[in-house]
C-alpha cells in the first residue's frame, strides 16, 4: 500500500497491458511502418466516453465560442478504446500521405492486422469488441462548430460515415471491413491535423489514463511543462464524477506514474487543485517535419516587401520547417508566412 495525503492508496503490480508489439516471426506488411497519429480536434475535446459501462449521457462541452455535442446510440457512446480504431485508420492514411500516394476517406482493413497494430490480445472476443466498436462509432453523434481543416462542421455526424463487412470466416466472426470515415475525421488527415502518440497509449489501462495522455500530448507537446486545474482536466476528460472522486482518481493514477513511470511522454504531478505535465523528453518526433500547405500565389511579393533582400524561397523553407516543428497548422498560411518573414527582418534586418 502507498499513501496520497492521509489516506492510503492500493497500487497494482504493473499498470500498464502486456507489450504486444514485439513479434519477430511475424511478418505484417505496412503495419509497424505507420506510427500512430491521433487527431488534435479528438485529443482537445471529449468527443470519447471514458466510461466502462455503456454510456448513453448526451454531453456539451463549451470553450469559448466554440461547441461539441455528442450523442450517443442504443449502444452508448464510443469510448476512448473504440478510438483506437480511428487511430488505426489515421495512420495508415497520414502514412500514405507522406508516401505522396492518394487517399479516400473509405479505408479497408484486417481486424486482424488492426487488433496487432493496437496492440490487443489476440482471440474471438476480440473480433466481436471490433465489431461493436464500430457500431458505436457508426452511432455516436456530434454536432459542433469546431472545424477540421478549413470545413467548419455544423450539421450532425458520426464518427464513422459508415462501415460494412467484407469478409467474415466460417463461424461468422468478422475478418475484413471496410470503414468510411467522417469529413471531420477526414478533413483533419488531409490538413494534417494529427499528433504522432506514443505506442505505449494503447497499453494504458484506464480510460482516464487514455484520456489525461491525450490532453498532455495536445498541450504540453514538446514543452517542458504544462498546467491545468482539476475541474478544467474534468471537463475535458468528459467525466461525470464529482469533484472530490475525480481527485480521488487522479491521484491514483499519479501514485501509479510514480511508482511504476509507465505514463508515456510526461511525468503528471498533482499540486494543490493543479495537475501539472512534465515532458520526459520521449515526445516522438514525425517523420516529416516540413508543414505542406499550400499558399497564395501573392505571398512570394509580399514575402519580398516584409523581408527586402532576403531569398524567399530559403525563408518558406525555414518557415515551413518551423510549423512542422512546433506542430503549427495555420488557419491562414500566407498571412502566417507573412508575418514569420516580418518577424525574421526584424530580429535580423538585411542579408
Amino acid at each position: 500500500m502507498m499513501t496520497v495525503g492521509d489516506k492510503p492508496v492500493k497500487r497494482l503490480a504493473n499498470p500498464l497491458l502486456p507489450d504486444r508489439f514485439q513479434q519477430p516471426d511475424l511478418f505484417i506488411c505496412d503495419i509497424f511502418d505507420a506510427a500512430p497519429k491521433s487527431d488534435m480536434a479528438g485529443m482537445e475535446h471529449p468527443v470519447f466516453s471514458i466510461s466502462k459501462k455503456p454510456d448513453h449521457q448526451t454531453r456539451r462541452y463549451e470553450n469559448g465560442n466554440n461547441y461539441i455535442e455528442i450523442s450517443p446510440s442504443t449502444k452508448g457512446l464510443a469510448t476512448v478504446f473504440d478510438r483506437d480504431i480511428l487511430i488505426f485508420c489515421i495512420s495508415q492514411l497520414i502514412a500514405a500521405l507522406n508516401d505522396k500516394k492518394e487517399i479516400s476517406k473509405t479505408v479497408s482493413f484486417k481486424v486482424s492486422d488492426y487488433i496487432v497494430a493496437t496492440g490487443k490480445p489476440a482471440g474471438g472476443s476480440a473480433y466481436g469488441r471490433a465489431e461493436d466498436a464500430l457500431e458505436r462509432l457508426r452511432g455516436t453523434s456530434i454536432k459542433t462548430n469546431i472545424h477540421t481543416g478549413e470545413e467548419r462542421q455544423w450539421q450532425v455526424f458520426g464518427l464513422v460515415e459508415s462501415a460494412k463487412t467484407i469478409r467474415r470466416d466460417n463461424d461468422g466472426v468478422l475478418q475484413e471491413v471496410q470503414v468510411t470515415l467522417s469529413d471531420w475525421v477526414f478533413n483533419a488527415i488531409q490538413a494534417k491535423e494529427v499528433l504522432t502518440i506514443s505506442r505505449d497509449y494503447f497499453r494504458l489501462k484506464k480510460p482516464l489514463e487514455r484520456r489525461m495522455y491525450e490532453i498532455a500530448r495536445k498541450h504540453c507537446g514538446k514543452s517542458s511543462e504544462w498546467r491545468i486545474g482539476l475541474e478544467k482536466l474534468r471537463l475535458k476528460c468528459g467525466s461525470h464524477s464529482s469533484a472530490k472522486e475525480f481527485k480521488r482518481l487522479i491521484s491514483n493514477i499519479i501514485a501509479d506514474s510514480d511508482q511504476h513511470d509507465h505514463f508515456p511522454d510526461y511525468d503528471p504531478a498533482l499540486e494543490g487543485n493543479i495537475v501539472v505535465f512534465r515532458s520526459k523528453g520521449t515526445v516522438p518526433m514525425p517523420v516529416v517535419e516540413m508543414y505542406e500547405g499550400r499558399l497564395d500565389p501573392e505571398a512570394y511579393h509580399d514575402a519580398r516587401t516584409a523581408a527586402p533582400g532576403w531569398d524567399i524561397r530559403m525563408l518558406e523553407q525555414e518557415w515551413r520547417a518551423w510549423c512542422g516543428k512546433e506542430e503549427i497548422e495555420p488557419k491562414h498560411p500566407t498571412r502566417h508566412f507573412i508575418k514569420f518573414c516580418q518577424s525574421w527582418f526584424e530580429k535580423r534586418g538585411r542579408p
